[in-house]
């Protein structure tokens, strides 16, 4: 099966990185294209992947077609490769943020067989959180082979399309938040007396540590909580100082300014 990649991004990157370090295809079936030659140059020195010279040889050649490139170009890449999705009929898979499904298949002008990606940032160290939505030409094989695919690079979820501005924000945005979190405890750290670098790997593997809990304990996040506070104890005069600072509520109004925003968008 050949994987054709139309823009090698960071996002591209990480999914050949994936592909590859996890063998789930073989070296030689990665076929790139951007029109930024040294991301091809970079692709084909780290990953052995074979370098094409257009968007159409792209798709010309390959099983599956991975559009990452930016949402403001899309409309001229699926122009070019319209007649090539006709005639060899590859399944179109797309990460460009924002550009529904009707949108992809109206540029295309064919009846292709379309699959709409979002993953996030942590894809570059294999934990990513993926949503995926399809038309309805799509096979079920086609979903088990992106599922595969981006299984790779983390988690997988079918989402309806609908769901995906919010997806868009917890999945997209939330990294970012959690950064925030995780930088903010450290320097509370440094403000006590530890060195930043030490703070920092110590609040790292906390939070990474409690996602995990969460995702493997079945409990509700509030038991847990309880769990971590003794009577009297440190952990619950911290907990009650954050909610009377309003710590739940800056989060809430911080998904809702994002997911407002896309709507603007």
């Amino acid at each position: 099966m050949k994987i054709g990649f139309i823009g090698c991004g960071n996002m591209a990157t990480a999914i050949i990185k994936g592909i590859c370090e996890n063998k789930k295809n073989g070296e030689k079936d990665i076929l790139v294209y951007d029109v930024y030659s040294p991301a091809c140059e970079n692709a084909a020195k780290a990953f052995n992947a074979a370098v094409l010279n257009s968007e159409e040889e792209i798709a010309n050649n390959a099983d599956i077609v991975f559009l990452a490139v930016k949402p403001n170009v899309i409309s001229s890449v699926l122009n070019k490769i319209s007649k090539s999705v006709s005639e060899k009929q590859p399944l179109i898979v797309s990460i460009a943020a924002g550009k529904t499904i009707d949108f992809l298949s109206n540029c295309l002008e064919t009846d292709a067989r379309i699959i709409r990606v979002m993953p996030n940032i942590n894809a570059k160290v294999g934990e990513a959180i993926s949503a995926y939505c399809f038309n309805g030409n799509v096979t079920e094989k086609d979903k088990e082979n992106v599922e595969a695919l981006l299984g790779c690079i983390g988690k997988v979820m079918c989402l309806d399309e609908s769901a995906f501005p919010l997806f868009g924000v917890l999945g997209g945005c939330a990294p970012a938040y959690t950064y925030m979190f995780i930088d903010a405890l450290a320097r509370a750290g440094v403000k006590n007396g530890m060195k930043k670098d030490d703070a920092l790997k110590i609040v790292a593997q906390t939070v990474y540590g409690s996602a995990k809990m969460i995702l493997e304990s079945d409990e509700h996040p509030w038991k847990l909580i309880d769990s971590v506070c003794s009577p009297g104890g440190t952990t619950i005069e911290g907990v009650l100082s954050l909610q009377a600072d309003g710590f739940e509520k800056a989060v809430h109004n911080a998904v809702d300014k994002s997911l407002d925003k896309d709507r603007k968008l």
